[in-house]
């Protein structure tokens, strides 16, 4: 089953991208910022809050970077301006992290200032293994001079548990994940339920901690694990809520919000929108063969 699905995913890769957006546009609110606006505001229209993302990673030019900044600043004040209930998620490497580590802390500390004076919040979304450490000293470094900021953490790193241990005692404000880039075993567990299980444990040493937590995943199994553990801890809803993708399991998102648990939705838009659904199909090959399956059945 597993080389089938590869196989899914690299014949859709081969498509034109033209071909691919059509039906991958389900996960992106578009290309444009006023198609993400119409996007969260639909969403807030449903009780449902939105971390919205100016797609792009791993730019090369310091002026690729800047312009991701303006990008990202004007995201911020069209939150303000249209009263939207939204917060911002931003990737380092968009923001020069690779190219100087000075240069982007200066781009993220802009934006994180801009944030707090529009009374908002910034997540540092996490990326692969090679930058965790870069990130993690970044996000320490914005919150030693701003309180609107959280960091992302990746379940399936064995590292992470040592990482929420540590990052606990600073006081943080987490979105947890399983993780969606590609490592190595020797790095990041593999197998479904061991995920699962670590995925937890970090959740309850985050909650255990009195930090916020996101929880961030469409497993419906990790939901009412989730559930139970709030429940039995009883951990106040002001402490945590659910985070899912844009245009995933909406009748699970639906579900969460209707039990009266804060969802997130997390909502991406921008002309990068090719590498992200490139990813998500990686992550999930059952997307890549819906794709498929509508090429050869469209227009019967």
């Amino acid at each position: 089953m597993n080389l089938i699905n590869n196989t899914i995913v690299q014949f859709v890769k081969i498509l034109p991208k033209s071909v691919v957006y059509l039906f991958a546009k389900k996960y992106i609110a578009g290309k444009t910022l006023p198609a993400a606006l119409k996007t969260t505001k639909a969403l807030n229209s449903k009780g449902i809050l939105a971390t919205i993302d100016v797609l792009g990673e791993s730019v090369t030019t310091k002026k690729e970077a800047i312009t991701a900044k303006n990008e990202i600043l004007e995201v911020l004040q069209a939150i303000y301006d249209n009263k939207l209930d939204s917060n911002v998620s931003i990737k380092p490497t968009q923001l020069g992290l690779l190219i100087d580590k000075e240069f982007c802390y200066s781009n993220v500390k802009e934006i994180v200032r801009k944030a707090k004076e529009l009374n908002n919040f910034i997540r540092i979304d996490m990326e692969d293994s090679p930058t965790t450490d870069l990130i993690i000293e970044l996000y320490r470094r914005i919150k030693n001079e701003f309180e609107n900021v959280g960091i992302v953490l990746q379940a399936y790193l064995k590292r992470t548990i040592e990482d929420v241990k540590q990052l606990n005692k600073e006081g943080s404000h987490y979105r947890l994940c399983k993780g969606i880039y590609i490592e190595p075993a020797d790095i990041a567990y593999k197998k479904k339920q061991e995920i699962r299980d670590i995925f937890m444990k970090d959740i309850e040493l985050m909650l255990d901690n009195g930090n916020y937590v996101g929880i961030g995943t469409h497993d419906k199994y990790l939901i009412e694990k989730s559930y139970k553990m709030i429940k039995e801890k009883n951990i106040p809803n002001n402490k945590f809520e659910f985070q899912m993708l844009y245009g995933v399991k909406e009748n699970l998102r639906d579900k969460i919000n209707a039990d009266g648990y804060k969802i997130r939705i997390y909502v991406p838009f921008g002309e990068q929108w090719y590498a992200y659904s490139m990813r998500r199909l990686q992550e999930n090959p059952v997307m890549a063969w819906h794709i498929t399956k509508s090429i050869f059945t469209f227009g019967r």
